[in-house]
């Protein structure tokens, strides 16, 4: 048991306690999850179908660019006579680079989800409700594809067997992903502090 502070008097010099709050909890001072699967069941129908068809989306977004990029390396190397396909060396860490800031930068976005979530009504939020950011989605896309290249693309099957339909690197990272429709009629709002 943990007792969260009366912030009354006394602060940690006193030997009383140094928070305020003034409840006692018995839950070791972890708050619950925001989306629960019991309570809120349509938050996560039909999540899982629907992320596979977003994965397609946004595999489409991310290859055109980058077909685009190695068509222009191929023409500028007939332009320069050979010189320009030194150049093709550089478009596999472009598309890595590529592909990172895409993620990152769409689940950190005000949507919290890539084109394809988007098109699919899905949204990306941490475990506590709060949206996502840059570096968190970045690292959902690295864990996502290191999961699946070390551990088979078997390893996805995970998410049949929890009731919030959520994959290996989601549980690592703490996040889940819900129907956004869903979430603005009845989910509460993320919360920060307890």
């Amino acid at each position: 048991m943990s007792y969260s502070g009366s912030g009354n008097s006394g602060g940690a010099d006193a030997g009383g306690p140094s928070s305020a709050g003034g409840a006692w909890r018995n839950d070791g001072g972890v708050p619950p999850h925001a989306f629960d699967p019991d309570m809120q069941p349509e938050l996560f129908r039909g999540v899982l179908t629907r992320r596979v068809f977003a994965f397609l989306i946004d595999l489409v977004v991310l290859s055109v660019p980058v077909v685009l990029g190695y068509i222009f390396i191929f023409v500028f190397g007939i332009v320069t006579l050979g010189l320009g396909w030194m150049l093709f060396w550089l478009a596999w860490p472009a598309t890595i680079v590529w592909a990172i800031v895409y993620y990152g930068a769409s689940i950190g976005g005000p949507h919290s989800a890539t084109l394809g979530m988007r098109a699919m009504d899905l949204e990306l939020r941490t475990w506590y409700g709060a949206p996502g950011y840059f570096v968190l989605g970045a690292c959902h896309a690295v864990l996502y594809w290191i999961s699946v290249s070390f551990l088979t693309p078997l390893v996805l099957l995970i998410g049949l067997f929890n009731g919030r339909r959520r994959l290996l690197h989601d549980m690592i990272l703490g996040t889940v992903v819900i129907n956004s429709s869903v979430r603005t009629q009845v989910a509460p709002s993320p919360r920060s502090s307890y």
